[in-house]
Order: structure tokens, then C-alpha cells, then sequence
């Protein structure tokens, strides 16, 4: 997936190939792919030869202050190799000590690479901007490792994926640049759900915010438009075997919750049901954690429009920058 050119070392010199196409005498190909600091650009070539790059979209980011990419590896607790992507800010000094904030991909099957600006609905590139760390974990059921990678969260979700985010904030925090005292959480859908596991299980963390995410397995199976999708992972039906689901489900340890939780959902997401929302909310409520739930009227499991994408990005600045970096409360822009 990630390779090394072999020219150069740093940052800017390393390569990811998303896609090639031969002509039909495989002679002459064209390929879109980048290193960790550009954005996609297509290139053409002969197979015996160079190639030339034919676009320059990159061009787009002259002047931007993007972050740094890099792959990093370390040993989850039961000795699993876990890779993740770190990225630092462009005047990153490894002397001080930074807030550390964690990303989590959904699916579980989608997979982190290194990019120059990240989004969704988390403003990466402007807190590393603000003087942040971000990790970006491919915990064990992630794409692009294997098979047998892809199984290890097979009747093991929530935990084995836990012990991957922690490990990885533990490796960090060996370095010596991390200040534990300032560490955030975050995630959508499958990241949605491994967030409110960590709400419900941890207290290292100042903030997390939980997007699209299950927080009860038995109200997803009910629920989902993928029944079939609960029965693959945790082999077994709700009725045939309870103790897998109480396992796996953020609720069934939510007296354990302490963190400061931001909810955000989609009014009308049939993969991930709002129930799932209005649970995990009730929940911190009745534990007086600090928590908000934001439900995004009309939008299924992703939040699809701009305007509605640009609220929910700013919904998670506020929280963090609250709770992680102690900022006063900030409001929405009126014009």
C-alpha cells in the first residue's frame, strides 16, 4: 500500500499508487497516485521508461501550512503490529510536549493513509495548525494488512480495537512529546463506535466525540439495514448468545463513564439507527457526565451537504478546544 521510492528520505519523497491502467499492449500505462504531502495527480508512462506526471492539483496547496505524515508501528497488547499515520505541525520541535488527538476510520474495513489534509468532519490540518499531534490508527480489522488481520476483531470488537487506540497513545506518550494531560478522542460510524467504547472503558482521555456510532449491539441488530453485518463479527444472535453482545456494547459499562462525550448523529441514519444515540446520551445524562448530542435533521449516515458538513466540523472544534486545549466558548460566525 505505502512504499518508499528509494530516492529520497522524508515526508515529501514517499509514494501511495491508488490505481494503474495498461493499454492494450500493457506497453504504456497511466496511474493516479502521490507522495504523503500532495494531493492525487495522474501520471503516464512506458512500462520500460519514466513516467510523466500530466497534472498539478497539488499546486491548489501553495502556501498552506499542512501537516507532516508519518507511518508509524507499534505492539498492540497481545503482541499485534498495529500501523497508524502520525502528523505533527510543520514547526513540530520533538523538545516540547503537544496535545495528543485521536482519529479513528470507520468501517471497520477503511484504512488511514497519509494525506495532506484530512477532514470529514474533524479539522485536522488546522489543529495540528493550533500545535496538536493527530494519530490515525488502522486498528485490527482495518483493509490493506491481510486476512488474518482483518479477523482479530471477530467476537472481539470494541476490545481488541481499544487495545490498539491505547497502545498506540502509550507508544506516543513513551517519546516524550505527548502531554497526557491534553488528549482528545474521535471518530465516525465503526470510529463512532470504538469512541463511545473508549468513553465507557477509559479516563485517559479529556474529550471524546462519538459520530454515528453503535453504544448497544441488541439495539443495532434490531435496527440496522445490515443485520447481517452483527452476525458476521459476533458470530451469534443476541438470543443464542447474550454474554457476546453485553461484552462488546459501550452501554453495558457506562456507570464506568467519566469523560466528556459530544454526540453527533444523523436524524435519519438507517446504517447505524439514532437509538444508538439517544442511549449512549440518556446514559451520560443520568451519570451528570458532561455531554451534548447534536442531531443533523435529515441526513442519514453521512453528513452530505456543505453547510451541514462545515457545522458538524465546527461542532467538534468547539468541544475539543474546550475540553483538550481550554479554550473559552467560542459561537458560530452570523455572517
Amino acid at each position: 500500500m505505502i512504499t518508499n521510492n528509494g530516492y529520497r528520505k522524508g515526508d515529501s519523497y514517499r509514494s501511495i499508487i491508488y490505481l494503474e491502467s495498461f493499454s492494450k499492449s500493457t506497453n504504456v500505462f497511466a496511474a493516479t497516485g502521490r507522495n504523503y504531502s500532495d494531493l492525487n495527480e495522474i501520471w503516464v508512462g512506458h512500462t520500460n521508461g519514466t513516467a510523466k506526471k500530466i497534472t498539478n492539483f497539488s499546486q491548489q496547496l501553495t502556501g498552506w501550512n499542512t501537516p507532516t505524515n508519518e507511518v508509524i508501528q507499534w505492539k498492540s497488547k497481545d503482541g499485534t503490529m498495529v500501523e497508524g499515520v502520525l502528523l505533527k505541525p510543520r514547526n513540530y520541535d520533538p523538545s516540547k510536549k503537544y496535545p495528543l488527538l485521536v482519529v479513528i476510520h470507520g468501517g471497520p474495513t477503511g484504512v488511514d493513509r497519509p494525506e495532506p489534509t484530512p477532514t470529514y468532519v474533524y479539522p485536522i490540518m488546522q489543529w495540528c495548525e493550533k500545535g496538536a499531534l493527530v494519530l490515525r490508527v488502522n486498528y485490527r480489522g482495518s483493509a490493506g494488512y491481510g486476512e488474518k488481520f482483518r479477523s482479530l476483531n471477530v467476537k472481539n470488537l470494541g476490545i481488541g480495537d481499544m487495545w490498539d487506540v491505547l497502545s498506540g497513545v502509550e507508544y506516543l506518550s513513551k517519546k516524550g512529546f505527548v502531554d497526557t494531560s491534553r488528549m482528545g478522542c474521535m471518530g465516525w460510524s465503526q470510529g463512532g463506535y470504538i469512541s463511545a467504547f473508549l468513553t465507557t472503558h477509559t479516563n485517559i482521555f479529556k474529550a471524546i466525540s462519538v459520530g454515528a456510532g453503535i453504544s448497544n449491539w441488541v439495539t443495532y441488530y434490531v435496527s440496522t439495514d445490515i443485520t447481517p453485518f452483527t452476525q458476521q463479527y459476533l458470530q451469534s444472535t443476541p438470543w443464542a448468545n447474550a454474554a457476546v453482545y453485553q461484552k462488546t456494547s459501550p452501554m453495558t459499562t457506562i456507570n464506568k463513564a467519566q469523560t466528556p462525550t459530544l454526540i453527533q448523529h444523523g436524524e435519519l441514519d438507517r446504517r447505524v439507527p439514532i437509538s444508538n444515540a439517544y442511549e449512549l446520551y440518556r446514559g451520560l445524562q443520568d451519570r451528570k457526565i458532561p455531554s451534548k448530542l447534536i442531531v443533523y435533521k435529515g441526513f442519514g449516515h453521512g453528513i452530505t451537504k456543505p453547510k451541514e458538513r462545515l457545522a458538524a466540523v465546527w461542532h467538534n472544534w468547539l468541544w475539543f478546544n474546550r475540553y483538550v486545549f481550554g479554550d473559552k466558548e467560542e459561537t458560530i460566525p452570523t455572517e
